[in-house]
């Protein structure tokens, strides 16, 4: 029994010992990539951020007709010091990492107040990189809130986001820059609704009504649009659905054109998946220009 209770003692020994290795490095990175955005210094940005990340950025960039990598440092808001923030954990799963904070993450737009901030990082080869912050209002959360102003760190590790995955996530396709700005809109309320367009653009739509940017745009003649639907835990399978493909206006005054829709009226059941096309013909393109 003495010696269980001895190693699990050294096992939390190396565990805090491991955890304040990691703070330093994920900080420094942290640092390293705030400081990029807020001086605009592209070649930073491009050392300190995550592979997966920076071609996500740029093909997104690249595909609304924007400069890159001029647009990155177009945030609404600055990057949050750390400084001031309750450290809460540090932990490492593989060649993932995170690190949580408490406190008052100031954005520099509104008076802040206590919520949380889990930042996201990936090994490289040369040393961690930035992937992505995530911030966790806990207006909603009081009890979350007093555990965690505490120490307690229990939501963490009964949250997987809040917990590194060990999983990298791959590296998306290059995209070439779009020719016509596309947006795939999707109404699917008690579904998860994937779509795919053009073997490029992918995205996952859950329990909800949004629209996402068309990675590449769209083309000039057929573009393939695949799609799968799937009923949710608590749907009924019987609500509405829509489906639908906007090319964005090139010209003042002229609305967006929808090229296509996959509508299900409440009541009908929707095709579990399918690949259809819509087309981008001289006729297309004079709509959105104008002329």
């Amino acid at each position: 029994m003495n010696r269980l209770i001895f190693a699990f003692f050294l096992l939390a020994a190396s565990l805090a010992v491991a955890q304040e290795n990691l703070r330093p490095s994920l900080e420094t990175t942290y640092n390293a990539w705030r400081e990029s955005m807020i001086r605009h210094d592209a070649a930073l940005w491009q050392r300190v951020t995550a592979e997966h990340r920076k071609m996500e950025i740029k093909n997104r960039i690249i595909s609304e007709k924007q400069p890159f990598p001029a647009t990155v440092f177009n945030l609404p808001a600055a990057p949050p010091a750390l400084q001031g923030l309750k450290f809460l954990e540090a932990k490492q799963n593989g060649a993932t990492a995170k690190v949580s904070y408490y406190g008052k993450v100031n954005f520099g737009v509104a008076e802040p107040s206590d919520n949380l901030l889990v930042l996201s990082f990936i090994k490289g080869s040369g040393g961690w990189l930035y992937d992505r912050a995530d911030f966790v209002n806990l207006v909603g959360l009081p009890e979350v809130k007093k555990e965690l102003a505490a120490g307690d760190i229990k939501y963490l590790k009964e949250t997987p986001e809040a917990q590194p995955s060990g999983q990298v996530p791959p590296t998306p396709l290059a995209a070439h820059p779009a020719k016509y700005v596309a947006k795939v809109y999707v109404f699917g309320p008690g579904r998860e609704v994937k779509v795919q367009i053009n073997k490029i653009s992918q995205h996952r739509f859950v329990n909800m009504k949004d629209a996402e940017v068309v990675i590449g745009g769209a083309l000039d003649g057929p573009n393939e649009i695949q799609y799968s639907i799937k009923k949710l835990e608590g749907g009924t399978g019987k609500e509405a659905l829509t489906i639908r493909v906007y090319l964005r206006a090139e010209a003042a005054g002229v609305e967006p054109l929808k090229v296509y829709q996959y509508q299900v009226a409440e009541g009908e059941t929707p095709k579990p998946f399918g690949t259809e096309t819509f087309n981008v013909d001289a006729a297309t393109v004079a709509k959105i220009t104008g002329h």
